[in-house]
């Protein structure tokens, strides 16, 4: 670790009092991009999608499940994986907890994947998931918001064109209008997702931090969660 300067209280607490200004900072400029980003644009949702799980058969409009706001998590799991990423699955370990709160702000919660349901269904029980996990194998939605690439080493991810893998990691937000309209409001994609992984908040609260500065790529220490060592 990193030797820090050692100070005494009245010392540390002028430090943390200064930092406190920075964070106020930082707050005031996080709740004007908040804003922004419920301030953008919509656009309608024409394509009549209909997704599968093992609960049947769903509309996007069923997804809302009567609440007029739903977050879908694009999750990646491609036809033939025998599981999924251990990424989408670092982030999909906190859903289930998430989803009974945004629940009571009009927000439904669901996750889509581009593999049949029959793919991802043991590898769900595996992880012990109770969230709505469903299947886009029949339409175009992986590829209708950028995705699923499987034919291509170049495409449009996190509304750049870029080297891309066969399928990526997003998020999108839609809203379910009075007259039943449904219009997609927001999408993130790449380190957008990054401020809505718990574990990640939590690892920046503390003096190593994330600690993968010397690591083969930043997220190489992330595993499923049933196969990390007993520590």
């Amino acid at each position: 670790m990193t030797d820090h300067t050692i100070v005494g209280e009245n010392d540390w607490l002028i430090a943390r009092r200064e930092l406190l200004v920075k964070e106020k900072e930082f707050s005031k400029v996080r709740d004007e991009l908040a804003k922004s980003r419920r301030n953008l644009p919509w656009r309608k949702v024409d394509t009549a999608y209909t997704f599968e799980s093992s609960r049947g058969e769903y509309t996007l409009a069923d997804l809302f499940a009567g609440r007029s706001q739903l977050i879908t998590y694009h999750f990646m799991y491609a036809p033939g994986w025998q599981e999924g990423c251990k990424h989408c699955s670092f982030w999909a370990d906190q859903y289930d907890s998430i989803a009974r709160h945004i629940a009571q702000r009009d927000v439904s919660l669901v996750v889509i994947s581009r593999a049949p349901w029959q793919d991802f269904a043991p590898f769900k029980e595996r992880m012990g998931w109770q969230f709505h996990w469903l299947s886009s194998s029949g339409n175009s939605f992986n590829f209708d918001f950028n995705v699923s690439f499987p034919d291509q080493e170049q495409g449009l991810y996190n509304f750049t064109d870029t080297t891309v893998m066969e399928e990526m990691p997003g998020l999108s937000v839609f809203c379910r209008h009075d007259n039943d309209d449904i219009f997609h409001t927001y999408s993130c994609y790449s380190r957008g997702l990054d401020p809505l992984n718990a574990t990640y908040q939590m690892l920046d609260l503390v003096p190593k931090g994330r600690d993968e500065a010397d690591l083969s790529y930043p997220m190489a220490w992330v595993n499923l969660h049933d196969q990390y060592k007993e520590s």
